[in-house]
């Protein structure tokens, strides 16, 4: 028969046992729920990192970069043009869509008409699972917009095809300005619903002038005189 002292020992760690997974319970489950890192994330973190950084492939995260095609209004004719450029890579599908939109209030590279104002910032953007942006951007999108129907036209689709001709997993866009919904910019593009892209609005590829003939090339040849 084993002593008392034994049991009272036995007993005694058993509480100590389960007072310390009362104790830190709490902390497990915090784990429990904490988002697992994206996958290209998790990769690194499970290799080990190189003193030298030679062994590493590819480029960083922050180097990375992807072509993507925005819709400026064309100089020289009715429409939007597009304008291919390369931009920084963004992790996730909302950022992504925000730096596509800064780049088209960056204005064009190659002397396109900016469709938005300079002044105009990116407040927020969010994506459904119905595949649905929407694009908050600050009132200046709205103050600096130049009168008529065909500019405020250009402006909306200038956002809405450029998000959604980049990213196929987006069909629609709404425009929201400053944190609100708004019923249109200046009174003509109904903004109250998610808009898809409209393609139609595309300017006209002008036609190359056709070559001029050589001098003389469309005269009739002389007919011989009559007998």
């Amino acid at each position: 028969m084993e002593p008392r002292w034994a049991n009272t020992l036995i007993v005694a760690g058993l509480v100590g046992f389960m007072a310390l997974v009362s104790l830190t319970a709490p902390r497990w489950s915090r784990s429990l729920r904490q988002p697992l890192p994206p996958p290209e994330v998790a990769d690194e973190a499970a290799s080990p990192a190189s003193s030298s950084g030679a062994d590493h492939e590819g480029p960083s995260e922050a180097e990375r970069r992807i072509n993507v095609k925005l819709y400026f209004e064309a100089p020289d004719r009715p429409g939007l043009a597009m304008e291919e450029r390369s931009v920084p890579f963004a992790p996730d599908l909302s950022g992504q869509v925000r730096v596509v939109v800064e780049e088209l209030i960056r204005g064009s590279e190659h002397g396109l008409v900016p469709t938005l104002s300079p002044s105009t910032r990116v407040l927020d953007v969010f994506v459904t699972a119905r595949g649905v942006a929407y694009v908050d951007l600050s009132k200046e999108v709205a103050e600096a917009l130049p009168g008529g129907s065909g500019a405020e036209r250009l402006t909306v689709y200038s956002v809405v095809n450029s998000v959604t001709t980049n990213f196929p997993a987006i069909k629609r866009v709404q425009i929201v300005v400053d944190d609100r919904p708004t019923p249109t910019l200046a009174g003509h593009v109904d903004l109250t619903r998610p808009l898809p892209p409209d393609m139609t609005l595309l300017a006209a590829v002008p036609e190359s002038p056709a070559a001029s003939p050589a001098p003389g090339a469309d005269a009739k040849p002389a007919e011989p005189p009559e007998s």
